[in-house]
């Protein structure tokens, strides 16, 4: 979902010969409070995902966890997705809220959306996967072993980001970069193919996904319900195996109401963009915020941005769901913070002590304070 639509969509091709101000001029003109939010709360993301995504990812794919735990593949490929995405959302941001250029290039501008799109779709559907496993170890436990196996997580993450890649290499046609803006815009003569394929693939992604992962999650927490309940008539109690595996799906369901919460609703936003009427583009960019026309799809765009931004968050926060419903998660994250404050406090010890060294040698049991001449 990005957000230099505004450009790409308020240009025409008739107004190429115009000498256009940058991305980050015109967002100053016509929507600094979502310009002020790219700078502001987006490296906020950035840092909490590039610090703990590598934490996620080397937790779940620990060969402990690899041997025992199916879904620790997806959640672990989910936190190398994330940690990936986030730097190519950096060099989006960096053209969009600092006017760097980065991907506005011949040729990597359509490599860049390609792979922009690429993980973007990839992340839902790992969580779809792991959801689907999940639906098949609480509801139909005896296909468990046949189906919820480490090597079929393996299968099943190849599977989908080689079904991701392909829906992704579609944005290598759909964007070019233009010369005479010195931007990566539309290519000429696709625009009709860009709306019908938008609309598809991101229903199918970012509608359908949610909306499935949600099912097959009412489904599960209906099944624990009547578990529950019938061994608890039953007088039956609950063994560590059962307790640890109640653990796991709640972190799972949260996993996966966590995408749905932070999905559809930027999805919606973003659907409804063909309906917010927009105003005519040959106007000069400083009359659009007092234009008639273009304030309804102005205000908009602002809403839109924030509600991305909080969206965008997925990306960065699992650590937290995690570390608040996995018990084993909440331990390793605390003995490896432990172990960097014991490595921490040794190297200082050991750069002090060196210090120390250093100054009875260079002083060799002489009065500092003498000084000697040559």
């Amino acid at each position: 979902m990005n957000t230099s639509s505004l450009l790409n969509e308020s240009y025409d091709d008739t107004l190429s010969a115009r000498n256009f101000p940058s991305v980050v001029e015109t967002f100053k003109i016509v929507a600094p409070a979502a310009l002020l939010i790219d700078r502001i709360i987006t490296p906020i993301w950035y840092t909490i995902g590039i610090i703990c995504n590598p934490i996620v990812a080397k937790i779940w794919l620990s060969q402990k966890m690899r041997k025992t735990n199916s879904s620790a593949i997806y959640l672990g490929s989910i936190a190398i997705v994330h940690f990936i995405f986030i730097f190519l959302h950096m060099l989006l941001e960096l053209h969009l809220a600092w006017d760097v250029t980065t991907y506005n290039r011949p040729h990597v501008c359509e490599v860049f959306n390609f792979f922009y799109m690429t993980f973007q779709y990839l992340a839902p559907l790992l969580i779809l996967g792991f959801t689907v496993e999940r639906y098949i170890a609480v509801c139909h436990p005896f296909s468990k072993d046949k189906y919820c196996t480490v090597k079929r997580a393996f299968t099943t993450v190849i599977v989908l980001t080689i079904l991701s890649l392909l829906l992704g290499s579609v944005q290598s046609y759909i964007w070019s970069y233009m010369e005479v803006r010195k931007i990566c815009a539309l290519r000429k003569g696709s625009h009709r193919f860009y709306l019908i394929w938008t609309w598809l693939s991101e229903m199918l992604i970012f509608v359908v996904v949610p909306v499935l992962a949600l099912i097959f999650n009412i489904l599960v927490i209906r099944e624990i319900r009547i578990l529950t309940r019938r061994d608890s008539y039953r007088g039956r109690h609950f063994s560590s195996n059962y307790q640890n595996n109640q653990t796991s799906t709640v972190t799972l369901l949260c996993v996966s109401f966590y995408l749905i919460c932070t999905l559809l609703p930027a999805t919606l936003v973003y659907s409804v963009q063909s309906l917010i009427p927009d105003g005519n583009p040959s106007h000069p960019f400083e009359q659009w915020p007092t234009d008639p026309g273009w304030r309804p799809y102005l205000t908009y765009f602002t809403i839109r941005k924030i509600v991305e931004e909080i969206c965008f968050s997925n990306c960065a926060c699992y650590i937290f769901v995690y570390y608040l419903t996995g018990a084993y998660f909440k331990k390793e994250v605390q003995d490896m913070f432990k172990q960097f404050s014991c490595k921490f406090i040794r190297k200082k010890k050991v750069i002090h002590s060196k210090t120390q060294e250093y100054t009875l040698v260079t002083s060799n049991g002489r009065d500092e304070s003498v000084t000697l001449s040559l």
